[in-house]
């Protein structure tokens, strides 16, 4: 109804435009008629005075007709029958001023007979009168027009009133019918919510039954996850240890009986520390605090670039194929712990294919979208280059898959696998903000895809170094060595004072920070990070502050937010992990001393 009421409201605005409509014409043909009658009274009074003043009205009836009767026409044009009137007028007009021009042109001449016997002709009259004629229709037709739309404006002006009374009606009804279903629906409402409330305080208190239960699983999953951490750990630590200390025991009885053969128990040693070193690293890589160094690499070449090392490594039954990516995207990641994770997982594959089979590692540029990123929401969406090795291999069952990634957890043989190898290359993909995604049938197979995110810019080449002499140095370079723990300080002095270095040594950073200012030759200063009261990292800043050309090393067996920052190592920080071996020391002191 109020849609009616606003149609009826424009048509009736639309009648009144078509009744002004009719008023303009009417008065655009009463001013032609006058301005032809001006005209013919000035060509008189011209014709029986001969006084030019009195051409003043016919001269603007000729400049003011012709646009008036234009816009005479424009406003007709809706009309056919008015327009052929207007046609017609406009004849008459022009026939009418070329009679009054003829006699004006003969009594100029001089020839006023003439142009009396054009006047009393009567031609001019009986053109008037015919002009008056078209007038007087044309007004008629407009008038009944004008009736006709006016009578219409007053039914539409009616129905604009009923519509208006019946929509106010309506709405009446409809508001009474409103008030009483809401106090209806208000009544269900106001039960509705205190059946609600009660069923609310329920589920309260199943969620929070629910929650206790959960947190309760949480922490014995946890406490089962530290102790089968704490097991693994505590049984490759004794086995390591063993070997040092029952090694140590050996070669200490060979000395006191003058026997240097002792070789192979040194050895035994070594490899159990190199052992431990690596076990220590796999876990700081699970728990994603190994110090990276991410730099734009080319994935195409760095697994060209282990085609040998894979090739030794799973062996000759095992058919390796590389697909490569054309137009490959840079990723940024640490290119190390990328070898080693894809070394860690064709390892996974080739015991995973006793009887032989094929290795295919494969690249692709690819988008994680919203889709699968809710699915894991532990990545976020984006720009990822993908490194996926799959094998042709016995497959990894559902349940196994869900725990693949625990650190310790093995289904091989005692003996042949820590169970930490896929846990460090979780942790390194995670701490390089990537993803990494199972996919296995049993007896089809399995894919490993790793996700690492996109950098914008040129690789870097990287090349693989040849082996190096032990790098060693001149007792003109003095190395300040500062380490709380006495039995480690000791160690890295002995070791670089057996690199030819000159050693000082510091137990904190008050006792180092005088050292320096008492010692003006000291090249390097070679400090642990974790340290009690000033740590490594200020030790470092305060020794800069008062040497700017001092060179600085750190080193520490856990990466504290010192010198590292989001698992990446800062900008311009040398570092050295412990455990480190005499020719990793000595290869890094002199990196840092010749830079």
């Amino acid at each position: 109804m109020v849609g009616a009421v606003l149609w009826f409201g424009a048509r009736n605005s639309s009648e009144d435009a078509y009744v002004l409509h009719s008023l303009q014409v009417r008065d655009q043909l009463i001013r032609a008629l006058s301005l032809v009658q001006s005209g013919e009274t000035g060509q008189r009074g011209y014709l029986l005075t001969g006084r030019d003043f009195y051409l003043a009205p016919y001269n603007n009836a000729i400049a003011q007709l012709p646009p008036m009767l234009d816009r005479l026409s424009a406003l007709v044009a809706d009309n056919p029958q008015q327009g052929q009137k207007v046609i017609r007028r406009r004849e008459l007009v022009n026939q009418k001023f070329d009679e009054l021009k003829s006699t004006l042109d003969a009594f100029n001449a001089g020839r006023k007979d003439e142009a009396l016997a054009i006047v009393n002709s009567d031609d001019g009259f009986r053109l008037m009168m015919e002009i008056r004629r078209t007038v007087t229709s044309m007004q008629e037709d407009e008038d009944k027009l004008l009736a006709a739309r006016q009578e219409s404006a007053a039914r539409t002006g009616a129905l604009v009133q009923i519509g208006a009374g019946a929509s106010f009606l309506l709405i009446c009804i409809i508001g009474f019918l409103i008030a009483r279903y809401t106090r209806e629906s208000v009544a269900r409402i106001s039960s509705a919510r205190d059946q609600l409330l009660v069923t609310n305080q329920e589920l309260v208190e199943q969620i929070a039954r629910r929650e206790l239960v959960e947190s309760q699983l949480r922490q014995s999953q946890k406490m089962e996850a530290i102790g089968q951490l704490t097991g693994g750990i505590a049984h490759d630590f004794n086995n390591m240890l063993g070997v040092i200390m029952g090694a140590h025991d050996l070669i200490s009885r060979r000395i006191k009986k003058g026997d240097f053969g002792i070789q192979r128990f040194l050895d035994a040693a070594i490899s159990a520390a190199e052992r431990a070193a690596t076990l220590t690293q796999r876990l700081l890589a699970f728990a994603r605090q190994q110090p990276l160094e991410p730099q734009p690499i080319d994935a195409n070449k760095m697994i060209v670039n282990m085609s040998d090392l894979l090739k030794s490594t799973l062996g000759e039954n095992i058919q390796i194929e590389t697909v490569p990516a054309a137009g490959l995207w840079t990723v940024n990641a640490d290119a190390q712990q990328l070898e080693s994770a894809i070394l860690n997982i064709a390892i996974n594959a080739r015991d995973a294919m006793p009887e032989g089979g094929k290795l295919t590692i494969e690249t692709a540029n690819s988008y994680l979208d919203e889709a699968y990123c809710r699915q894991n929401p532990e990545i976020a969406p984006g720009e990822f280059v993908l490194v996926a090795v799959t094998d042709t291999g016995t497959g990894i069952p559902a349940d196994v898959i869900a725990r693949v990634f625990d650190p310790f957890f093995t289904t091989k043989p005692t003996g042949k696998g820590t169970g930490l190898g896929l846990s460090q290359v979780y942790g390194f993909v995670k701490q390089s903000k990537g993803h990494i995604k199972i996919y296995s049938e049993p007896n089809a197979g399995t894919t490993v895809k790793i996700y690492l995110p996109r950098i914008v810019g040129d690789a870097n080449e990287i090349r693989t170094s040849a082996v190096k002499p032990m790098q060693t140095g001149d007792r003109s370079e003095t190395i300040l060595v500062v380490e709380d723990d006495p039995l480690m300080c000791k160690l890295t002095c002995d070791a670089l004072a057996e690199l030819g270095y000159t050693i000082l040594q510091a137990a904190s950073a008050a006792e180092a920070l005088a050292i320096l200012d008492q010692q003006s030759n000291i090249k390097l200063l070679f400090t642990d990070v974790v340290m009690p009261d000033v740590n490594g990292k200020k030790l470092a800043e305060e020794a800069l502050r008062r040497r700017p050309d001092l060179k600085v090393l750190y080193t520490t067996g856990y990466t504290a937010n010192a010198v590292v920052h989001g698992g990446v190592l800062d900008a311009g920080v040398q570092f050295i992990t412990k455990p480190f071996t005499l020719d990793q020391l000595a290869a890094k002191v002199r990196t840092v001393l010749d830079e």
